[in-house]
């Protein structure tokens, strides 16, 4: 068959299907997918390789099975690329961002807000993240590529809800997957946290388990937590009667969730005997389970800081008391090798009194403050594990009640 025996429509087919494969490899930036030109040109003009190598060649109908298996490779590919580069589906685990986001919540996540991420790790098993229902790993780390982000809409901002890898979800304990496998080593010990919970499972960068937060400090800022309550807002104040403590023994309420104007309100019912902020001042002494994990620091979930977070290219003198702060971004998140011989620092070998960050970090919390795993437990987020911004909320589902009851109608399709 001749060029001029083709007909208008498979060249307008191959126009289109060409023009928007030549935009995303331009977005990509990897000429070397100008390849796949001549695949499209093949599937769509001249025929000549038989791509769909289940189906008989030339057969105008199909079978059953075969029509299923069309169907199936076809929305594998197609939900498999709009996942990697445009938008990605989440579900909220945890009552962390209530009342902004709530547990049960379902999410589409734009990974234009802020250019998707080049798969670091591609050979992953279609609609997957990092494991199988078997709890089984779903990928290979036979390919390994650099990090690099696409263009996107814009760049994170102070208080954006964003999507990201758990900074510490690099080691998983296989019985307690959901845990802090830093923070439990703190509390026990290594051998003792694998022996009990274990074995151990080691996730690449972009296969840690995602979290959502809100950003509240920028590459460059310096922060200061003082007197921090919920910033979480009995069905007229707003508040999630799940997340209440109670004990019949005591009375009233020992745990409420507020912000301080909700707190105001509450106090000016008439019914309401007595309510106090709970607050953990830095007076009483630091916490050492808050970030860097130094109690002379006083620092508490409530009250933490001046802290400055670390920004691109920005350099900063090195000290025994000021390296934990920047420990874990030397070695885990910027791969370098840190040691400390004879009060000197040494990286990769050098000794070192100052060190220039590879990229940006940021500050992360929960709306729900006093029920949320973030930033002020782990530290710092880099940049290369942010993931996207929820942009919509699809479908919304209480797990304390039951069908159709669970479903929260007044959050279809709701738009973050």
């Amino acid at each position: 068959m001749s060029l001029k025996d083709i007909s208008p429509a498979k060249w307008r087919r191959f126009a289109l299907w060409g023009a928007l494969y030549l935009a995303w490899v331009v977005w990509l930036g990897n000429y070397w997918f100008l390849l796949g030109l001549a695949v499209i040109f093949d599937g769509f003009v001249t025929n000549k390789v038989h791509w769909r190598f289940w189906r008989k060649r030339g057969a105008v109908k199909q079978g059953f099975v075969r029509e299923w298996i069309d169907a199936i490779i076809f929305a594998v590919v197609v939900v498999t690329f709009i996942n990697m580069f445009f938008f990605q589906a989440f579900k909220i685990p945890s009552s962390s961002m209530e009342s902004t986001l709530y547990t049960g919540d379902h999410l589409f996540v734009s990974k234009l807000a802020y250019g998707p991420k080049v798969p670091q790790t591609p050979l992953t098993i279609p609609f997957t993240h990092n494991v199988l229902p078997s709890g089984r790993k779903s990928y290979s780390t036979l390919i390994q590529n650099p990090y690099r982000r696409l263009k996107g809409w814009g760049k994170v901002q102070r208080e954006d809800i964003v999507v990201f890898c758990f900074p510490n979800g690099d080691t998983v304990l296989t019985q307690m997957p959901a845990a802090d496998y830093y923070a439990v080593v703190r509390a026990t010990s290594k051998d003792y946290a694998v022996r009990r919970w274990g074995p151990l499972m080691v996730h690449p960068k972009d296969k840690k388990d995602h979290y959502v937060k809100r950003c509240v400090a920028l590459p460059g800022d310096t922060l200061l937590l003082q007197d921090a309550l919920h910033r979480k807002t009995l069905d007229r104040l707003d508040v999630n009667l799940s997340e209440l403590y109670y004990d019949a023994s005591l009375p009233g309420y020992r745990h409420l969730a507020l912000s301080r104007k909700k707190l105001d309100l509450l106090q000016a019912l008439p019914e309401v005997v007595s309510v106090e902020a709970e607050i953990e001042s830095a007076d009483e002494g630091g916490d050492v389970e808050i970030f860097p994990f130094n109690a002379s620091l006083g620092w508490t979930r409530d009250n933490l800081g001046p802290l400055w977070v670390p920004k691109k290219g920005a350099t900063v003198k090195l000290t025994s008391e000021n390296l934990p702060l920047y420990r874990r971004i030397i070695t885990s998140y910027e791969d370098h090798q840190l040691e400390e011989r004879g009060g000197a620092i040494f990286i990769d070998g050098q000794q070192a009194d100052s060190y220039t960050f590879g990229m940006d970090y940021y500050f992360m919390m929960g709306d729900n403050r006093h029920n949320s795993l973030d930033s002020r437990y782990w530290g710092f987020v880099p940049e290369d594990h942010v993931v996207g911004k929820p942009r919509v909320i699809w479908l919304s589902t209480d797990g304390n009640k039951s069908f159709p009851k669970n479903i929260r109608w007044g959050r279809f399709l709701k738009f973050l």
